[in-house]
């Protein structure tokens, strides 16, 4: 791929500090939360961050793509595509907890070749390159950097939720739950995000949307982790919606061992 215009680095972080300004002050307030169509919440601060990120974006490079999740598709097909999703993890959001962020991914080609995840609540912001260290900031402490666990059996795996799953991906994600440390839930991006600083083993999911990975891509790899689909392939907008990262990447084979005993 061509090295990636650092003008394209700015707009993201600049469409990030909007997508906050726009985010903060809706974060543990009245807001009317509604259903969309797979039961999934949706609230005015979804789509008003979308918007600004989207007339940003647009505004910087008209000639680029852009997919989100609340506003639909512009130009999916173009060289440069920006993959969004305002508010990643809507349920912690509305229940006034800490643990969703805005993810703001570029595409060239169909390729992951930038990621932003922001905790707008907490001031954390994390930014993967493509063949670039991850670089993060934030003041609740932390350093960029998967750590070693070459074993399942003393791995942290998070999943955001357990009816995330398909149901003929239970059996799987139950064997995967027996076979790890401990495992926590709920985490959305911000699990992705402690897995690159080297506090999170596993992170498992299904059912995923573009942009709920295109963001973490970037940022697990230029940390020393590894993402892919259930099966070991790059993830990639005709895939699945399996997702699986690791800090380790002796943890993918194991782990795949076991989640590739499901169909599909």
């Amino acid at each position: 791929m061509p090295v990636l215009p650092e003008s394209f680095v700015a707009a993201a972080q600049a469409g990030a500090d909007l997508a906050g300004a726009a985010i903060r002050p809706l974060f543990r307030s009245a807001l009317l939360v509604e259903a969309k169509g797979d039961a999934s919440p949706v609230t005015e601060a979804d789509r008003r961050a979308e918007l600004v990120l989207r007339e940003h974006l647009l505004a910087e490079f008209p000639e680029h793509g852009v997919i989100g999740e609340e506003h639909g598709s512009v130009r999916p097909g173009a060289e440069w595509v920006w993959v969004l999703d305002p508010i990643d993890g809507t349920r912690a959001f509305v229940t006034g907890r800490p643990l969703f962020g805005t993810l703001i991914g570029l595409l060239h080609r169909g390729r992951p070749v930038l990621g932003v995840i922001d905790q707008p609540a907490t001031g954390e912001r994390w930014t993967g390159i493509a063949g670039r260290r991850t670089e993060f900031r934030g003041g609740l402490g932390g350093t960029v950097g998967c750590r070693a666990c070459p074993a399942l059996s003393a791995a942290e795996l998070a999943m955001t939720s357990p009816t995330i799953f398909r149901p003929e991906e239970y059996a799987a994600r139950d064997a995967l739950c027996g076979a790890v440390r401990r495992v926590s839930w709920g985490g959305d991006c911000y699990s992705y995000g402690l897995l690159a600083l080297g506090l999170i083993d596993v992170v498992v999911d299904s059912t995923m949307k573009p942009w709920d990975w295109a963001a973490l891509v970037p940022i697990v790899e230029g940390a020393g982790g590894r993402i892919t689909d259930w099966h070991g392939r790059p993830l990639s907008l005709e895939g699945d919606g399996t997702v699986i990262a690791v800090g380790d990447a002796a943890l993918l084979s194991q782990a795949g061992r076991i989640l590739g005993s499901s169909p599909g």
